[in-house]
C-alpha cells in the first residue's frame, strides 16, 4: 500500500529545507514528508472530503480519461481538469497521456500528515 507523506511548515521553512537540501547540507530521510503545505487550510483545501473521495475513485475505477472520470463522477469535466490539475502539483496524481487522452492516476492509497 502506498503512502504519501505530507508535512505541514511556514513557507519559510519548507524553502530553508529545500535551499539546504539543494546545497548539499540536508540529506532528506525516507520518513521524511515528500509534499509540503504551508497551512492545514491549504492542505484542507486540495484533501477536501470530495476530493479525497475524486481520489478514491480514480484508484479503484482506473478511468481512462478525465471526460470518463466526468461521467463516473457526475463533475464537470472543465472542474476536473483544475482539481487535478492542482493535485498534479503537489505529487497526488499523475496525469499520463495516452494518445488524445489524460488518464488520471491515484499515487497513493493513504496519506500521513505531520506537523
Amino acid at each position: 500500500m502506498k503512502v504519501i507523506k505530507i508535512g505541514i511548515a511556514p513557507q519559510a521553512k519548507i524553502r530553508e529545507r529545500m535551499l539546504a537540501i539543494a546545497k548539499g547540507e540536508l540529506k532528506p530521510k525516507s520518513t521524511d514528508p515528500k509534499i509540503w503545505f504551508t497551512s492545514m487550510r491549504s492542505l484542507s483545501q486540495v484533501l477536501s472530503d470530495e476530493n479525497r473521495a475524486l481520489l478514491e475513485v480514480i484508484r479503484t475505477a482506473r478511468p481512462a480519461s478525465i471526460s470518463e472520470l466526468a461521467d463516473m463522477t457526475g463533475r464537470k469535466q472543465s472542474n476536473l481538469s483544475r482539481t487535478l490539475k492542482t493535485m498534479s502539483r503537489y505529487g497526488l496524481v499523475t496525469m499520463e497521456k495516452h494518445e488524445r487522452y489524460l488518464r488520471p492516476i491515484a499515487n497513493a492509497e493513504r496519506y500521513l500528515i505531520s506537523a
